[in-house]
């Protein structure tokens, strides 16, 4: 592969588009949120796992039925070789549902990690795959008593297990094996991130 690259307008373009993804998203962009993938784009989550055609086909029709998944981001890690990249990027994931009766804000935080490529002068997303560290539920009102089922809750690890618990409820299938911020998931991740830089494949 030829390395055709200018690295300080290679990482201004995926700053970018890492913003973008969020904030298009978040705002029901769809034709805007597509740019930013490859057409063999995947998205890993906790209640999808698939192409990014059906990550947005299936984000369309939770935003219309009233689904409530924001998103915020912090700092930005680029690992850059040739014309592939590696991304980390601290965020946040907050969802507002009814929970058991009781409208509840969940918070979980972590980091998205990002496998992307440049292809024909455009960089674009192949895998997003978060890592998910922490989370919280906390109800809108805080005179409300909420109860969960603690069956439930335990079946989830515990960097995403609020989240995952609303996102049952609501009628998801979960992942529940998802990285969290140790453990044997994320250092395979982050083998798999090493093997693209490399010129591996995903």
């Amino acid at each position: 592969m030829t390395d055709n690259s200018d690295p300080v307008s290679d990482r201004r373009e995926i700053r970018d588009l890492l913003e973008n993804w969020v904030v298009w998203r978040d705002a029901g962009h769809w034709d805007r949120f597509r740019t930013v993938w490859h057409d063999d784009g995947v998205m890993m989550a906790t209640w999808f796992q698939g192409t990014a055609d059906e990550f947005i086909r299936v984000s369309k029709e939770g935003w219309e039925k009233g689904v409530s998944i924001l998103h915020f981001l912090g700092g930005i890690s680029i690992d850059l070789t040739q014309n592939r990249a590696v991304s980390q990027t601290k965020m946040t994931i907050s969802q507002r549902g009814d929970v058991e009766g009781v409208q509840c804000d969940i918070v979980c935080t972590g980091r998205f990690y990002d496998f992307l490529e440049k292809r024909d002068g455009r960089w674009g997303m192949v895998l997003r795959q978060p890592i998910y560290e922490k989370d919280t539920m906390v109800p809108v009102s805080p005179s409300a008593r909420l109860e969960l089922d603690p069956n439930l809750l335990i079946r989830f690890p515990v960097g995403y297990r609020h989240l995952a618990y609303i996102q049952t409820r609501i009628g998801y299938t979960v992942k529940p094996d998802m990285p969290g911020l140790k453990g044997p998931e994320v250092e395979a991740l982050y083998a798999r991130g090493a093997n693209w830089l490399a010129g591996g494949s995903l």
